[in-house]
């Protein structure tokens, strides 16, 4: 109970300490875009290549933090069912690149820091994941037991495994919309996005998301793909917020307004409790300092 009470003390923390970091214009959230489909055969053997060298550098990288312990096939095989999902960590590298119409083709730019994820964030995603569609295991297995170079990786992936690479991408057609530019997230938004990643999966955490005051008044929860999920976790939420949430029949000023007072709610119960926890620490960390201070009795009988 005590151990659960300290994690809980800790994201209350950390959550306010974000909170308290940006401004609301910065945990605004950002619109969500649309993979463009049609864009997918022009990049998808690039694609399929930048995700090869990702599994590589990945499960090094998983391995150089264990050691001296060696690295499992399920972690691996954690590392391949994630590197396509933009919703773990493992799928970071997809916000660093920017698709570039160069003549007929398109090209993966991959830029210095993390990019809003909007329509071509997306489509890699995308691609990414039709690459690998029910592969990961088989590349997992690949990785564990054969121990691959990168080339070697490459060309198991995108020409064995499947026919990603086999042949030529078609070029563009010249009437093709061009995509959004590139747009840098600032440090303290991808940091930001970094901590809620991590603290996914984490008790009293379910899928953290940052919103703005106005996508909470205007029912602005997520895009359409989450409605599933979001009602799932809402049916198991019990709060007056979720209540709230599920009382369709009253009228809409009066559901704005209670969804209002719920949220203001919520803000000043995190806040009680941070500042408890916040007052624990100190005492704590008071008495602590006074402890080291004191000479022992022993010390002074020895000088």
């Amino acid at each position: 109970m005590a151990k659960n009470y300290q994690i809980m003390a800790l994201m209350i923390l950390s959550f306010v300490i974000v909170l308290s970091w940006a401004p609301i214009s910065q945990c605004s959230k950002k619109p969500v875009g649309v993979a463009r489909k049609e864009d997918i055969p022009f990049i998808k053997c690039q694609v399929c290549e930048k995700l090869a060298h990702q599994l590589y550098h990945q499960v090094q990288h998983k391995q150089a933090q264990i050691s001296p312990k060696k690295i499992s096939e399920y972690e691996i095989i954690e590392i391949s069912e994630n590197v396509c999902n933009l919703k773990k960590q493992e799928a970071d590298w997809i916000l660093k690149i920017d698709i570039v119409e160069q003549g007929d083709r398109l090209e993966l730019v991959e830029q210095d820091s993390e990019g809003q994820c909007d329509s071509e964030c997306k489509t890699i995603e995308r691609a990414c994941q039709e690459v690998m569609g029910y592969l990961d295991t088989d590349v997992a297995e690949y990785l564990y037991k054969m121990k691959p170079q990168i080339d070697s990786l490459v060309n198991f992936l995108c020409n064995d495994l499947s026919d990603t690479c086999s042949t030529k991408p078609p070029p563009v057609p010249k009437g093709r919309t061009p995509g959004e530019p590139f747009v840098p997230k600032s440090q303290k938004e991808a940091e930001m996005e970094k901590m809620l990643k991590s603290m996914e999966g984490m008790p009293g955490a379910p899928g953290m998301k940052m919103y703005s005051r106005e996508d909470l008044m205007n029912n602005k929860f997520g895009d359409e793909d989450e409605d599933d999920e979001d009602d799932d976790v809402e049916s198991q939420f019990p709060s007056k917020l979720g209540k709230v949430l599920r009382e369709k029949e009253s009228g809409k000023s009066e559901w704005k307004e209670k969804l209002g007072k719920g949220i203001l709610d919520a803000s000043e119960t995190v806040k009680r409790h941070a500042n408890k926890v916040s007052h624990r620490i100190h005492q704590w960390w008071k008495g602590m300092k006074a402890s080291l201070k004191k000479p022992s009795k022993s010390s002074k009988g020895e000088l």
